[in-house]
């Protein structure tokens, strides 16, 4: 198990990285890809645990241990729930960011092809509510257009 310094190092560096603007557009860019954040702020995770001479595996595996080592220390625990609100944050964050790209795209289309756009998006929702359903790919929105003409 990480020890308790080892992880408090883990989640004020990601806390410092996460927070920069350069990280932040790596996230973006990876959702405009098609990628999840998740695996971008997973990654920036490993690069930090190697940094610290740790195992990526060995370091990630402890995360999920936490609450069971490390029950008894409030404070540890108050900066381990920041640091998964942080991940679930910036999760969040790349999520809007696509949406926004979504609608900008949007624009570039009249009124009537617009509708037929949120009335799929509308469809995609009610099938699967989960999974990234409120997200459409700029591929998938050229189609509903082309699929109308």
């Amino acid at each position: 198990m990480l020890s308790r310094e080892e992880l408090l190092h883990l989640f004020d560096r990601f806390s410092v990285l996460i927070s920069q603007p350069d990280v932040k557009k790596r996230i973006a860019d990876a959702v405009n890809d098609n990628q999840e954040a998740v695996a971008v702020t997973t990654a920036i995770q490993e690069e930090i645990l190697k940094e610290m001479g740790v195992d990526p595996t060995y370091g990630l595996s402890c995360l999920g241990k936490i609450g069971m080592e490390y029950e008894n220390d409030q404070d540890l625990m108050v900066r381990f729930y920041r640091f998964v609100a942080t991940y679930v944050t910036e999760d969040l964050y790349s999520e809007l960011i696509w949406q926004l790209e979504m609608l900008k795209h949007m624009r570039n289309y009249g009124a009537d092809d617009q509708s037929a756009i949120l009335e799929k998006l509308r469809q995609k929702m009610e099938k699967d509510f989960e999974n990234e359903a409120s997200l459409l790919s700029v591929e998938e929105i050229k189609e509903i257009v082309e699929t109308r003409a």
